[in-house]
């Protein structure tokens, strides 16, 4: 580590410790040149294995901006895409792997961004997973509908004033259920 003062090629380490919730390192260093004191953090560095076997580093911007094309027209503003972002580094940053497949980024995106749209998450979702066809489309479109159609199993919340259940609704899954 080259001193930011003087240039010299090593410094001595006084005291290193985690930050950041244990993603990166901080060290207060001392050159044995000038003695001037300084503090470095050490961060794991993530890269990106494509599927040509190109590595390069993991970038958020470049995710970023990956959603917000996905996102052009949508309601989302830029702080929720910076959050997204976040997430996505540090959910793989999480999985303690310094080499990244390509293909783990994209599934790191679409949860959240599924979450924060879903018109956005389509879109994205097409591109990521390929679709080919129409069918492929209405099928990740009955599985976002199932995902937010209530199970039938949510509490009983009585009614505030005569302490029956009004309006409630069970799930087309919920046995014992009859169509009409």
């Amino acid at each position: 580590m080259h001193c930011p003062y003087c240039r010299h090629t090593d410094s001595k380490v006084l005291d290193s410790r985690t930050a950041e919730d244990g993603c990166s390192i901080r060290r207060r260093r001392q050159c044995p040149s000038c003695s001037r004191r300084f503090t470095t953090i050490e961060q794991m560095q993530l890269v990106i294995v494509k599927r040509s076997g190109v590595v390069e580093p993991f970038n958020r911007d470049k995710v970023v901006s990956g959603v917000r094309k996905a996102c052009k027209g949508r309601p989302v503003d830029e702080v929720q895409l910076a959050r997204l972002g976040q997430v996505v580094e540090d959910t793989l940053r999480a999985c303690g792997q310094s080499e990244i497949p390509a293909d783990e980024v994209g599934v790191a995106i679409l949860g959240p961004l599924r979450e924060l749209d879903q018109v956005a998450y389509l879109r994205f979702a097409s591109v990521y997973k390929q679709y080919h066809s129409l069918e492929d489309f209405e099928s990740e479109i009955a599985m976002l509908r199932i995902e937010s159609e209530p199970l039938g199993i949510e509490p009983l919340i009585p009614d505030q004033f005569d302490n029956k259940v009004s309006n409630f609704t069970p799930h087309k899954l919920t046995p014992g259920r009859t169509e009409t």
